[in-house]
């Protein structure tokens, strides 16, 4: 970032021939007509234990010499400061350039269950690991994208046991059914059965334990469903852009996870219970349990089946030894924090070192008006179903908008595909992760306010604008003297533009997507304010060129940010 790293540095050098000490880090005065970016002297304070404010108006007058500064202006503790239009327009902002490259990841996201639908809270997963792995690319990490799925274990056997019992040799195909939702259907039913019939349960785990044992029948019924449930999914993920460069399947991974639990009860860190199950015990730092001892982690069930915490072990290592990670980052809801403070503390226990580059990107709950979603009571808003519903919203927003022009039926598609699914990633991606969040298909599929429509409507009159003026041909820069803008409005474009290549850096370094969204909803509205106020078409000479090369760098920042959050541009709304 040149324009920020050359003001920070002019301000340092000031500031460490005053003081002996530098400023942290610049920021943006909240109105633009105060400055470009400001300063804090307080960090400088604190340390030579002197009036902020003083320190700023010594801090303000050495920066007034500085011959890229137009104007130096004292706040209290804060500088303000605007730079010369022909810096602040000169270079163009580019975070390309960066060091990482020899550093890989993996995001682990969206890890659904082979008995049931992708739902809302699936979504909120899967556009967080996406929009991650962007950020993360766009900092220059080599990044793997990986979807561990769930496709054993007592859920899957529940769904299962109940197409044996009431399923009568339906299918998908036979029904008109989607398959994973299909499948969804008798875990529901399954549910709904055992509040009358509890013995249903011990039904499962025989099941699960036949399973294990390879039991031809079972395996074989496991294999039909969990086909009927990866045709529905690979529909889902192309829906929505989900990609992987990695699957892992449960099914695989957990022999793995009782290598490792048999190593751990040969080195003593694990033990076997009077029952049989296998345990670890845990550090004093997760507390005790009821009895006074400390508590424990179950890695084995008594019955020699695998839990959660078995597979988990088993796949931390295959994906180490695999690709050689930096960091192993598991997107995953907050439900599952004690998991992974277990899981962690495990693996380091075990002695793998690279436990400690493991990290739970955990995120809040996705609530509705009514409630909090219950898959075993079918009370979900499932992904397909949501995404049918807002492009119906978009279709009727978008006709009401188009008056008495008639736009064409796969044109009405395309945009209202695009229009929702921009609705949907937005929403779920402008609260930071650990927030909960409550989710209105009305409110996301709104043209005006912090939406995803919003900052798309923004893009499209960018390039209205562009054709206008002569077919939407690139400006040479060589030949737009961007040095002529100036005014507040222009100077916001630039300052948000800023704003968003720092947010690239930010949102990586926290993990963080809504920054992203936050920083391009301020310049999509930066934008809309500069159009309103000033005419580019109708400019001359210069100063067209010049704001026709400034709408074009909106346009290109914009579609960046929204590409990392997965969301694709529409030319015309």
């Amino acid at each position: 970032m040149k324009i920020l790293d050359l003001v920070l540095e002019n301000v340092n050098i000031a500031a460490k021939e005053l003081f002996g000490l530098e400023i942290c880090e610049l920021d943006f005065p909240p109105k633009i007509e105060l400055g470009d970016f400001c300063a804090s002297a307080f960090s400088i304070a604190k340390e030579i234990k002197k009036n902020p404010n003083e320190i700023a108006k010594e801090l303000a007058e050495k920066l007034k010499s500085c011959d890229i500064f137009e104007n130096v202006e004292v706040m209290g503790a804060y500088i303000n400061i605007k730079v010369k239009s022909s810096i602040l327009f000169k270079d163009y902002v580019d975070t390309k350039d960066n060091k990482n490259n020899d550093k890989k990841v993996m995001v682990e996201y969206l890890s659904p269950n082979t008995n049931k639908p992708l739902h809302l809270g699936h979504l909120r997963n899967g556009v967080i690991g996406m929009a991650v792995s962007n950020i993360l690319e766009k900092n220059g990490f080599g990044v793997i994208k990986a979807n561990l799925i769930n496709d054993r274990g007592v859920h899957i056997c529940k769904s299962m046991l109940a197409w044996q019992k009431w399923g009568n040799g339906d299918t998908p195909k036979s029904t008109g059914m989607k398959g994973d939702h299909f499948v969804g259907m008798w875990y529901v039913k399954f549910a709904l059965e055992v509040q009358n019939n509890p013995e249903l349960e011990n039904e499962v785990l025989e099941m699960l334990n036949k399973w294990e044992e390879n039991d031809p029948e079972v395996r074989k019924l496991w294999e039909m469903m969990n086909e009927w449930v990866y045709e529905g999914f690979e529909k889902t993920y192309d829906s929505y852009g989900f990609e992987f460069d990695k699957i892992y399947k449960e099914s695989e991974t957990y022999k793995f996870g009782k290598e490792i639990v048999n190593e751990g009860l040969k080195k003593g860190i694990f033990y076997t219970e009077e029952n049989g199950a296998i345990a670890c015990e845990l550090p004093k730092s997760f507390g005790k349990d009821q009895g006074g001892k400390s508590k424990k982690a179950t890695l084995q069930r008594s019955d020699g089946t695998s839990l959660y915490l078995t597979q988990d072990l088993g796949t931390a290592k295959l994906k180490f030894d695999e690709f050689k990670l930096n960091q192993s980052i598991y997107v995953v809801g907050s439900e599952q924090n004690h998991h992974f403070d277990v899981l962690f503390t495990i693996l380091q226990k075990l002695g793998y070192d690279w436990g400690k580059d493991c990290h739970h990107l955990s995120y809040g709950m996705v609530y509705l008006p009514e409630g909090k979603m219950k898959s075993r009571e079918g009370t979900v808003v499932d992904a397909d179903n949501l995404l049918e519903e807002v492009k119906k919203l978009a279709k009727d927003e978008i006709t009401s908008r188009a008056g008495e022009n008639v736009i064409d039926k796969k044109e009405l598609e395309m945009r209202a595909q695009k229009i929702a699914l921009a609705a949907i990633k937005f929403y779920l991606l402008k609260t930071n992760p650990k927030n909960d969040i409550y989710f209105s298909p009305e409110e996301s599929i709104s043209f005006d306010g912090f939406t995803g429509p919003y900052c798309l409507y923004a893009y499209a009159r960018a390039t209205k604008i562009l054709v206008k003026s002569g077919g939407a041909k690139k400006v040479n820069p060589e030949t737009a003297d961007l040095s002529i803008l100036g005014n507040d409005e222009e100077r916001l474009i630039m300052q948000k533009i800023i704003n968003f290549n720092r947010a690239i850096i930010l949102g990586g370094e926290m993990l963080d997507p809504s920054m992203i969204a936050k920083s391009i909803y301020e310049l999509a509205v930066a934008f809309n304010s500069f159009y309103q106020k000033h005419s580019v078409i109708n400019a001359e000479g210069d100063l067209k060129d010049a704001r026709l090369k400034l709408v074009e760098m909106f346009q290109e920042e914009l579609k960046t940010g929204l590409a990392i959050l997965g969301i694709d541009v529409l030319e015309e709304m």
